[in-house]
């Protein structure tokens, strides 16, 4: 082999050797990339709470499937399905049922699995008497008996079957003030504790105490204060601007001071002096700089449903969840529960939310600080 032949042969081993260090490298980079991306998807996951059909969970079962694949934080439950034209049952017959189909769930997630419903109490009390569970009297009469102690021994008989059943979070208390006692969907149907804050407060407190007696997580709703509408947000847009006023924000300020709030849930109100553009639900003057900077909290701010008429009539779907989350939304709420059921849109919205981090519509950073926030909350849940 003469000096030239030798040469070359070197060249060629050296752009071969060149070559493989750059692939090690691309498929090291590829492969951080995709355990990257997988770590956002899980991330992302954790921070939507879906509804479903069905009153068993088999392990090909949809909401099995969807809990296992998109790594979903939560499900909540609902003895009606809307969708269905009120049709009982959705997943609620009675208690036995319901403890076989928590523990189904459960069984389907890698994390804790947070199990919601809605049990205030009176008419909006998902597990009902008539279904076998304790009665529940509503915000209204605990609030007119003015017992707090009796108050918190309510909330404590509730969380003691909410635990049994395997339930460990309660959408309660309401922490509406009935400014307008009329209004369709809080002050007429008994869901407010008072016209006056500071009862409000106490009962809220008392309520909160019932329920951490047993370890079931609270949420207070809907900030900044639904007691003062005239319409009900579900049907569509609800605009508070002219009757809303800074007393609704008091029980949320004391609680919060007082350790209290494990969620808070954001309504879908408009008040134009606070934000002219958006509901508090997609509005970080909202959430960011009141409930957050002026209240202080620091812990899980969850959706009220985004399938709700004022979402869904007047945003999209797409720019409502990327608002939601820019906003300061930790968990989402999909209930499948209102006018219309689909089981692609979990899929969806995880696709959207991560689509929007990958382009940078929504910062990496409020993801991971949604999901500390919500992986802190959750090890508190039995």
């Amino acid at each position: 082999m003469n000096k030239k032949t030798g040469l070359a042969i070197l060249g060629v081993l050296m752009v071969l050797g060149i070559a493989t260090v750059y692939k090690i490298k691309g498929n090291k980079a590829l492969k951080e990339q995709e355990m990257a991306d997988q770590q956002l998807k899980q991330e992302i996951g954790q921070m939507l709470m879906i509804g479903f059909r069905g009153t068993e969970a088999s392990d090909d079962s949809y909401v099995a499937k969807t809990i296992r694949d998109l790594g979903v934080g939560g499900v909540i439950l609902f003895d009606i399905d809307v969708p269905g034209g009120r049709a009982f049952p959705r997943n609620i017959t009675e208690p036995e049922q319901v403890r076989n189909l928590v523990g189904e769930l459960k069984s389907f997630s890698a994390t804790p699995l947070l199990v919601a419903v809605d049990a205030e109490g009176g008419m909006v009390n998902r597990l009902k008497e008539k279904y076998g569970f304790i009665p529940v009297p509503s915000a209204k009469e605990l609030g007119d008996a003015n017992d707090a102690e009796k108050t918190k021994e309510v909330a404590k008989g509730l969380s003691a079957e909410l635990k049994d059943l395997g339930i460990n979070v309660d959408f309660a208390p309401v922490v509406d003030v009935n400014v307008n006692p009329e209004n369709p969907v809080i002050g007429s149907i008994g869901r407010s504790f008072s016209s006056d804050p500071e009862k409000v407060t106490q009962q809220a407190e008392a309520f909160l105490d019932g329920l951490h007696e047993n370890g079931v997580l609270s949420s207070l709703k809907h900030f900044p204060g639904h007691g003062s509408s005239a319409a009900d947000s579900h049907l569509g847009l609800t605009d508070v601007t002219s009757t809303w006023s800074d007393k609704e924000f008091i029980p949320y300020e004391r609680i919060i001071k007082d350790g209290k709030a494990d969620m808070i849930m954001t309504a879908h109100i408009m008040n134009m002096n606070i934000d002219p553009d958006y509901p508090a639900t997609l509005s970080s003057r909202y959430i960011q700089e009141i409930l957050r900077d002026k209240l202080g909290f620091q812990g899980v701010v969850v959706s009220d449903d985004m399938q709700m008429g004022a979402i869904m009539e007047n945003y999209g779907f797409k720019d409502a969840v990327i608002r939601a989350v820019n906003a300061g939304c930790d968990i989402l709420i999909l209930s499948n529960n209102g006018k219309e059921y689909s089981e692609e849109m979990p899929q969806e919205a995880r696709d959207i939310i991560f689509e929007a981090v990958k382009s940078g519509a929504i910062a990496r950073e409020k993801i991971q600080k949604s999901y500390g926030r919500i992986m802190e909350m959750k090890s508190e849940t039995q």
